[in-house]
């Protein structure tokens, strides 16, 4: 089957087909726009636009929404908004035919297998700043729509093709993670070209960027030293965000914070209560949160209160906490310590990209160093719940609750309604390898 690009005002890729050829006289075919630098660069602008933009339809609108409205971070304003309310309810109300299940699964999965077409002709860039430039943009697409399917799905396919077979989430994000290190060390020895930088999207830092999902996903695989050693390479004065503007529009304002209809925050407390709520005076709450909105505002803020507000790729803390993380599984507790309070006691302003630009990181909680037990329980207890509001909105709540055996679905003072998503109806019906759905 022969397949072609639809080049747009950044490009679309069609990942799929069907049984027969269609040509559009009109468009560059997949083989002349993959043969060339500019080429290549288009594509991997076309792989941010389809991760980032078009509302409800993004990867990142959606993992948000499936990540808090599982786990009770966010709500349903309005219940005519029926796949965010029967994702908020769980259980066998999220159906294989749910629209957010769905584009969460399909977006990424076209995100990923675009991705792997630039890697597999990014040969084709002649100098090599440009070609490493191009390797690490793709890979860090690559990566998070692998990362963003192992953190919601139980199992996905890492080939492209007719009947793809699926291996388990954790061989999704060990894949992410090979291809991220190779981008690395390709850039570490050709620099990226100003060819590169002056035609690309502008936002995300290439080098601190890899070293942050190498971190981010080898946490979650398990790999705790790996994880401290990629999160300690992160330049934490840096900043990586997707860039947004009227045109090409921050998508959690455009579907949700920016009016009162689909979701928002519960609370001020993020939904978190008993041992997790939010400790009095942390500096974040305000930074995500309105304690008295207008009946016009939605209680969230963070990073969804413009149009043209950028969204990090990572927060700072983000690395801090990983760090933490991984030495208290390590039961290594001083250093797990050490790390949690640098979180925990910082008092710094909420960064932005300039001086008056909207944020890009939230402000330190300025609260006090841990007080409590050394013990590896405590101390992890300590890092899930700096977690849960240092990384409020951002998709990361379901698998944290899974990755810290918080209670599940069906048990007493549930904090989660589902364990993984089932898969969408369109995989099932187009791919007979799709495994059976998870009972919950």
């Amino acid at each position: 089957m022969k397949r072609y690009l639809r080049l747009l005002p950044l490009l679309a890729l069609l990942a799929g087909g069907c049984s027969k050829d269609y040509l559009n006289p009109s468009t560059a075919s997949q083989e002349q726009v993959l043969s060339t630098s500019d080429g290549l660069i288009t594509v991997c602008n076309g792989l941010q636009h389809r991760f980032t933009t078009g509302g409800a339809l993004s990867p990142l609108y959606n993992l948000v929404a499936a990540g808090g409205l599982t786990t009770r971070e966010l709500t349903v304003i309005n219940v005519g908004n029926i796949e965010e309310y029967n994702v908020s309810l769980g259980a066998g109300n999220i159906t294989n035919g749910n629209v957010v299940v769905r584009n969460l699964w399909t977006q990424t999965q076209l995100v990923k297998a675009n991705a792997d077409l630039v890697l597999a002709n990014a040969g084709n860039a002649a100098d090599l700043g440009t070609r490493s430039g191009i390797v690490a943009y793709a890979s860090i697409f690559r990566a998070l729509a692998l990362g963003t399917q192992a953190m919601f799905f139980e199992q996905g396919p890492l080939a492209v093709g007719e009947n793809a077979a699926f291996v388990p989430r954790v061989q999704l994000l060990q894949s992410a993670v090979t291809q991220l290190e190779a981008a690395a060390a390709g850039l570490a020895a050709n620099p990226v070209s100003a060819d590169f930088n002056g035609k690309i999207v502008p936002g995300i830092n290439l080098a601190n960027t890899l070293q942050a999902l190498i971190a981010r996903y080898s946490l979650l695989a398990g790999d705790y030293d790996k994880a401290l050693a990629a999160a300690g390479r992160v330049d934490l004065a840096s900043r990586s965000v997707f860039n947004f503007d009227d045109n090409t529009r921050n998508p959690l304002f455009e579907v949700a914070f920016g009016n009162r209809n689909v979701f928002e925050p519960g609370d001020v407390n993020l939904g978190l209560t008993g041992a997790l709520a939010p400790e009095a005076g942390d500096r974040r709450i305000p930074f995500y949160t309105r304690a008295t909105p207008t009946a016009q505002q939605n209680r969230g803020t963070g990073f969804y209160t413009l149009a043209g507000a950028p969204i990090p790729v990572y927060v700072p803390g983000e690395m801090l906490l990983i760090r933490a993380e991984a030495y208290a599984r390590k039961n290594d507790l001083p250093n797990a310590v050490t790390e949690l309070n640098r979180v925990r006691t910082s008092t710094a302003a909420a960064t932005t990209t300039t001086a008056s630009g909207p944020p890009t990181g939230p402000p330190g909680a300025g609260l006090a160093p841990y007080a409590g037990p050394l013990t590896q329980e405590a101390v992890l207890l300590d890092i899930y719940r700096n977690r849960q509001v240092e990384l409020a909105f951002q998709g990361f709540r379901l698998d944290d609750s899974r990755r810290f055996s918080r209670p599940g679905p069906g048990t007493t003072g549930a904090e989660r309604n589902r364990n993984f998503l089932p898969y969408p109806r369109v995989e099932r019906e187009n791919n007979p390898s799709t495994p059976p759905d998870p009972a919950i």
